[in-house]
């Protein structure tokens, strides 16, 4: 069994065998949600220029996104979208996609003048690759095609929850917030 650092690092190198292995270790679910808390502390410190409801919003959104993430994922890969073997539990897509969260650590320097805003776009890009791994891998999908296809509606129908969520509770997304009418 690998370390938390190697299974991150494994991770964000985009092995499948690391996401097979925590897919596999039913005890690795407290690690995901390390990763995912990691990430969104990360995601947190990048958008402290949003202030305190930034940092606070980010790390929030981070770990319910994780389980939103995870059960869309479950959903749409294995009653909508499956394969012929296709087999999965949601602690297997909570274990696979919270480790595909660790390219998101780097999401710690979005603060940084200038180059800020691109390493954090990096980060996500990078993640949604890191997460088609993951729901390939959890999904025991043969074709990558399909894991993106999952994955791309998974992200959509979040993104309307997301925003409808920051909606109801009044919750600034993007940097919106200097935006509202008086």
């Amino acid at each position: 069994m690998a370390s938390f650092v190697a299974r991150m690092v494994g991770a964000a190198r985009l092995e499948p065998a690391v996401y097979e292995e925590v897919e596999a270790d039913r005890t690795a679910t407290m690690q995901a949600m390390g990763v995912v808390i990691l990430s969104s502390l990360a995601m947190g410190v990048g958008a402290l220029g949003s202030g305190e409801a930034g940092f606070i919003g980010g790390v929030l959104t981070g770990l319910i996104g994780w389980i939103v993430w995870a059960f869309l994922s479950w959903i749409i890969g294995t009653k909508i979208l499956p394969e012929p073997g296709t087999q999965s539990d949601m602690g297997e897509l909570l274990r696979t996609l919270g480790f595909s969260s660790s390219p998101g650590v780097i999401r710690i320097f979005g603060w940084v003048p200038l180059i800020g805003g691109f390493i954090t776009m990096a980060a996500l890009l990078w993640m949604l690759v890191s997460m088609v791994v993951a729901v390939r891998q959890a999904l025991d999908y043969t074709s990558t095609g399909r894991a993106v296809i999952v994955c791309v509606i998974g992200w959509f129908v979040h993104l309307v929850i997301t925003v409808w969520v920051a909606a109801l509770f009044g919750i600034a997304l993007f940097g919106l917030s200097g935006m509202s009418t008086p």
